[in-house]
């Protein structure tokens, strides 16, 4: 019998996580079952739990992959020398991250993060994506910091954590009030950017 090749485990895998995104998305991680699966994929039993023991396996695939995606673009961003300001930043990795499936990610993040309060191997998983993804944005800041385009006493972190909000926020309206260009978050920060703080008085 012929070995079968990576390419086609990789297309029978993403074949079975693209239908359980569409099924998750459509009727939500509890009223979706894996016979759901299989009928959505065409595929059979052995070959989905070749790849997946269970629903909670998917699930846990579905969320990482988004995770990573975003976790290897602000990667990249914090190796750059010169990393865009978060006006560009955030933006664009929105874009390569709905621009891919953004008929579903915004849906189902919801799903995910509340599913964090149930299943806690979810929950690790994403605490450790969220780890990295926020080791990034300290070190975007600093960045900033160096080149002298945020004050030095900012803390890092607290910037860090704020940024990621704005980006979660933005998924949550998605989610709950539809379409929105994320170039609208573009023109936000840099209204919010632009802002003329006035010394404290004393």
């Amino acid at each position: 019998m012929a070995r079968v090749s990576q390419e086609h485990l990789a297309a029978r895998r993403r074949q079975i996580l693209d239908g359980a995104r569409r099924c998750f998305t459509r009727n939500g991680f509890h009223a979706t079952s894996m016979q759901d699966v299989l009928q959505e994929t065409g595929l059979s039993a052995g070959a989905v739990y070749r790849y997946f023991r269970s629903k909670d396996d998917l699930i846990t695939a579905i969320a990482m992959e988004v995770f990573d995606d975003v976790g290897s673009a602000f990667a990249d961003a914090a190796r750059a020398e010169d990393p865009a300001l978060p006006d560009v930043l955030l933006p664009a990795v929105l874009c390569r991250v709905l621009g891919r499936r953004s008929d579903t990610t915004p849906a189902l993040a919801l799903q995910v993060w509340a599913e964090t309060l149930r299943n806690e191997e979810l929950a690790s998983r994403m605490r450790e994506g969220y780890a990295r993804v926020l080791s990034s944005w300290i070190k975007i800041v600093h960045t900033y910091q160096e080149r002298g385009l945020m004050p030095k006493d900012a803390t890092a972190e607290d910037v860090a954590r704020a940024l990621i909000g704005a980006a979660q926020g933005f998924l949550v309206q998605q989610a709950l009030f539809g379409p929105l260009d994320p170039h609208v978050l573009r023109t936000g920060l840099r209204g919010l950017m632009a802002m003329d703080v006035p010394e404290p008085t004393h």
